[in-house]
């Protein structure tokens, strides 16, 4: 028989009222804020999951597709010979996985023949985007270049060359079989440097021009696509 007053035993009774407050204002706060996101954030998304579920007492997963993709280029692109690590970056954007390589690396010098090391990337990534859950991630391959100006008969502008060698990489990943309805192709010439191509006083600057000069190659899931 209990010992304690009525009073004492109901309000021990709705003790759990307060955690079940506290987790339902937690989760419309969260759903409120997804509304009113005109983009989806993925990886902030998976972190505020993970967050979730910890403040709940649920087991929070270690491995969140887009961080575990993350990781394992990672692996991909640092552990290929002749790939220097200031010539390729992993990073994220507000969609997926980024993955940008310097042009010097991953092009013969004025052209869209892709070298030897950067065959031997996209052969890696093509296994991976074979695997679930990312045989259903989307491919964004984005060419560009420094404000150089270029002008062969080929290629009359960067408009040109950039678009070229975008191309070119999804044609590869193509040939190497992956659904080539996975894909898109941009070329940007000089138009979204990383860094600035010229300093206050208008000269330029060698090392921002080479990092300029890249193919990004963009990893994101499919549900993503119709947002965009």
């Amino acid at each position: 028989m209990s010992n304690l007053a009525p009073e004492e035993e109901e309000e021990n009774d709705e003790e759990w009222l307060v955690t079940y407050a506290d987790a339902i204002t937690l989760l419309m706060a969260f759903f409120v804020m997804l509304v009113s996101f005109s983009k989806v954030d993925l990886p902030m998304f998976e972190a505020v999951q993970a967050g979730i579920e910890e403040q709940l007492g649920g087991v929070v997963e270690s491995d969140q597709p887009i961080f575990s993709l993350h990781a394992q280029i990672q692996s991909i692109v640092y552990d290929t010979p002749d790939i220097p690590e200031n010539m390729v970056e992993v990073g994220f954007d507000d969609q997926g996985v980024v993955i940008d390589f310097a042009s010097v690396i991953f092009f013969k010098p004025g052209t869209t023949e892709i070298t030897e090391p950067g065959l031997i990337i996209l052969g890696k990534l093509k296994r991976e985007l074979e695997e679930v859950p990312y045989d259903l991630f989307m491919i964004d391959v984005e060419g560009h270049t420094d404000d150089v100006p270029i002008s062969t008969p080929r290629f009359p502008s960067n408009w040109e060359l950039s678009s070229a060698r975008a191309g070119a990489v999804v044609r590869h990943m193509i040939t190497l079989e992956l659904d080539e309805e996975r894909f898109k192709a941009s070329g940007y010439a000089h138009t979204k440097p990383k860094v600035p191509n010229l300093d206050l006083l208008g000269e330029p600057i060698q090392e921002n021009r080479e990092i300029n000069r890249r193919v990004s190659v963009r990893l994101y899931p499919g549900f993503i696509k119709e947002a965009f």
